[in-house]
């Protein structure tokens, strides 16, 4: 009998550890009635001043809200920007007045559509950082958030890693 118990605090300490472990990765967040999944950006070269962030927001709620900025750690600025393709010319301003997230909607900031813009970068972003950063949203307020740093070639494709919630 004793073995067994042995047996099974060792298996509850190693699942502990691994969780603990693969939590790093995992991060999904929540503000009120809005879900914030996987905040992530590109690794960067050396010299780089820009860099480009993602994230998706689902709203549960019956009221809109709107992504209106945000702070990254490793920038001096952070806008929410668009990208768009006009006569075979890509063009990237920022969002006047913020991003709608509707009531039952999910937004997706991605490559080559909306997206954070990282401006005055500090340093160059290297792959497997996780580098703190927050989002404001117009009702929600200050939502707290840490970016993943994907390889510089990265395209989103890369799941969740995870669905641990970081409930505000």
């Amino acid at each position: 009998m004793k073995t067994n118990a042995n047996c099974i605090r060792h298996l509850c300490t190693l699942v502990a550890l691994l969780a603990a472990a693969g939590g790093a990765y995992a991060h999904e967040y929540s503000a009120g009635s809005l879900k914030i999944g996987h905040p992530w950006s590109r690794a960067t070269p050396g010299g780089a001043k820009v860099a480009g962030g993602y994230v998706s927001v689902t709203n549960t709620g019956s009221e809109p809200d709107r992504l209106i900025g945000g702070a990254f750690d490793q920038a001096a600025e952070v806008e929410v920007h668009s990208m768009t393709m006009e006569n075979g010319v890509m063009k990237m301003a920022p969002v006047e007045g913020g991003l709608v997230i509707k009531p039952a909607a999910t937004v997706t900031l991605g490559p080559g559509g909306y997206h954070l813009m990282f401006m005055g970068l500090k340093a160059p972003l290297k792959q497997g950082e996780m580098i703190k950063g927050t989002l404001t949203f117009e009702k929600a307020g200050v939502v707290p958030v840490e970016f993943l740093i994907e390889g510089i070639a990265a395209k989103g494709t890369s799941a969740d890693h995870g669905g641990h919630d970081h409930a505000r």
